[in-house]
């Protein structure tokens, strides 16, 4: 105890023991109140640390109890949310993972581990294969797209994937050929670096233009080394030379729209609310399914159309449950040391 609480602490006995009758009541206790949470380090500070964040509701459903038999700090884990609102949860302490889906946690995992591929970055050379596991295949060094029972492909790049919440629609742009791979690019560029002469360096340029003009001619021409558009959703339309966006099943629920800087778009061409200068580059962005009204996620805050806000949350998502689509978000509870999750019909 250090000399400020030490003479706090005799101050407070001898208050106590000069005057026990008057002890239990006014100034006196709340002079004793306020030294004992000096003493404690409970003082001023016990509510702000109880305080629920503003977007807490009535009735939250617990998601990962903290102070359960995992005992967890949650100032201490790392949360990545997937598209189907799972949590993968590492407590940066141990390293270890934890799974948290449909209200279940399943974990520890260690690095590694079998159970916890597919979550987190899907970047990489498998990342499709992984994140859209039974939707895309690998045919040789080439992708294909299987759904519906139809297969689409094979295609030598596919990117701008999105597929609706049931995964019976999906849209994406794709490449039937490539000249040339990004390995086989650096050999190119390296062989001419390191020509002995400006005749080899001629000599090496030639070659190789010959060799990709052979493999386009091969791949069926030029056409099939520039973007498509390719879905499976009736009177679709997108050109990718001419038209920009990025597609996005998560938006609304159990279809796919096309996102652009300043306007959120269908597949068919309709625009169905333009984008402010606060809802450009947002996280996340969500639709309801009478197209009436939308909500925009930036730096923890989800903001909808009425000019409503929810301070404070994270991995809002949307789910259909018993026939009714919810937007889903999640929080953390310093009153019950969870993470506790709300949804609001939508």
């Amino acid at each position: 105890m250090n000399m400020k609480k030490s003479l706090l602490f005799l101050v407070f006995i001898c208050l106590v023991y000069s005057n026990p009758l008057n002890a239990q009541g006014g100034l006196l206790k709340k002079v004793a109140g306020a030294m004992k949470d000096e003493l404690l380090g409970t003082g001023g500070n016990s509510s702000k640390q109880e305080a629920e964040p503003g977007c807490a509701c009535d009735q939250p459903e617990s998601v990962l109890d903290m102070g359960g038999k995992f005992k967890l700090d949650y100032k201490e884990m790392d949360i990545t949310s997937m598209d189907d609102g799972s949590l993968l949860a590492q407590d940066r302490r141990s390293g270890e993972f934890y799974i948290v889906k449909g209200g279940v946690t399943q974990g520890p995992y260690k690095e590694g581990d079998s159970r916890i591929a597919g979550y987190g970055d899907d970047q990489g050379p498998n990342g499709l294969l992984t994140r859209y596991k039974g939707i895309i295949t690998k045919s040789g060094e080439k992708y294909q797209i299987t759904m519906g029972g139809n297969t689409y492909g094979p295609y030598a790049e596919i990117t701008q994937f999105a597929v609706s919440k049931s995964k019976d629609k999906f849209a994406c742009l794709v490449i039937e050929n490539i000249i040339t791979t990004e390995d086989e690019g650096k050999k190119m560029e390296e062989a001419i670096n390191n020509a002995k002469s400006d005749q080899e360096r001629m000599e090496l340029a030639m070659k190789f233009s010959q060799q990709m003009a052979n493999k386009v001619m091969e791949g069926g021409g030029v056409q099939n080394s520039i973007p498509k558009f390719i879905t499976n959703i009736p009177d679709a339309n997108f050109d990718p030379m001419s038209s920009q966006g990025s597609f996005s099943g998560d938006a609304k629920y159990d279809d796919i729209l096309l996102i652009t800087y300043n306007s959120i778009k269908t597949l068919q061409g309709k625009t169905l609310f333009n984008l402010t200068n606060e809802m450009q580059g947002s996280i996340k962005l969500f639709v309801n399914a009478s197209n009436t009204k939308y909500a925009y996620y930036n730096y923890g805050t989800l903001t909808f159309s009425d000019k409503s806000t929810l301070p404070d949350c994270f991995n809002p998502h949307l789910e259909k449950i018993s026939g009714q689509v919810y937007l889903v978000y999640m929080y953390y509870s310093p009153k019950r040391n969870a993470i506790m999750q709300c949804k609001i019909a939508w």
